[in-house]
């Protein structure tokens, strides 16, 4: 597994995370199998966030991957707080108390990342840096990012908090690409060119913060897996053709798109399914060609001007 630096700090990671929201549909022997496989392949980053399960996912996770200090060493843990019922908070009370909640369920002294969920309207960055500067001197937290945030909401972070923000969780797929699209839809009237996060992909890239795609395999809000639907023929012709040539499945040339593009992205995978993941992790070794990555964002429907 090719591994990237997160962000601006010196942590190793691989380029696949291993995200844990559907941890609770397994057995209990069934989550241990599937914990166990991901280290077997290289996969030890693992995603969660408090409201997975309502925290059951990770508990499910700690119980699986039989948590103690030997393991920790060898696993990197992130997490996402801020999401309550009917609204979010990131005040300083509700992250620290959300953190403490998480490392009890996870079994752990300690986050390797932690990330602010879905953007509060009502934040106060001043509470968060509280928070964050807490969180770091008490050993909670080693590193810090957001999800769903554009740049100017995390300008408005970095206002306050000292400590570089590593990552941002941002959906992104071949047909949710509309921070691709309007960049290469400059100066056009097309719906492509309408810019519907702020340049967030360049500015993660101009400030050396990881982007973490999330939903890799999704259209649309949840609305289904394109790999194999009817929805997108040519899109699907288009990739089966290409995993043929690589001798892959679809899954990994999907990836493998994410991962062809310069921002060194670490894309979050959401299955349960052991092959499947594997599938996810075998796309480190597949790098597309100008050519394929052209042919594969065309046929998802997206346009050249």
């Amino acid at each position: 597994m090719k591994t990237i630096k997160l962000g601006t700090s010196a942590l190793e990671v691989p380029v696949i995370a291993v995200g844990c929201m559907r941890i609770n549909s397994l057995s209990k022997s069934e989550a241990e199998r599937f914990v166990q496989s991901a280290l077997e392949i290289g996969a030890n980053f693992f995603d969660h966030a408090d409201i997975y399960g309502g925290g059951a996912c990770e508990e499910i996770f700690a119980d699986a991957i039989r948590m103690n200090d030997d393991v920790r060493e060898n696993i990197i843990l992130q997490s996402k707080c801020g999401i309550r019922k009917g609204m979010f908070d990131f005040s300083k009370e509700r992250i620290l108390e959300s953190v403490d909640g998480i490392l009890k369920r996870l079994k752990t002294d300690y986050l390797d990342v932690l990330l602010l969920h879905r953007p509060d309207a009502l934040v106060e960055p001043e509470e968060v840096a509280e928070a964050f500067d807490l969180l770091e001197s008490s050993g909670k937290v080693r590193h810090f990012g957001v999800s769903n945030q554009n740049p100017m909401q995390m300008e408005s972070l970095k206002k306050f908090v000292k400590r570089p923000l590593v990552a941002n969780q941002l959906q992104l797929s071949i047909t949710n690409a509309n921070m691709i699209s309007n960049g290469i839809n400059v100066n056009m009237e097309n719906e492509s060119a309408v810019n519907r996060d702020g340049d967030v992909l360049d500015y993660c890239r101009l400030h050396d913060v990881t982007i973490q795609p999330w939903s890799p395999f999704q259209y649309g809000f949840f609305e289904g897996v394109f790999l194999g639907d009817d929805k997108f023929p040519e899109l699907n012709l288009k990739i089966d053709e290409i995993a043929a040539k690589y001798d892959v499945s679809n899954t990994t040339i999907a990836i493998a798109w994410l991962l062809r593009h310069p921002a060194r992205m670490q894309p979050v995978t959401g299955t349960m399914n052991i092959e499947r993941l594997n599938d996810c992790c075998k796309a480190s070794d597949i790098y597309l060609t100008r050519e394929e990555w052209y042919e594969i964002y065309r046929a998802a429907g997206n346009v050249l001007p």
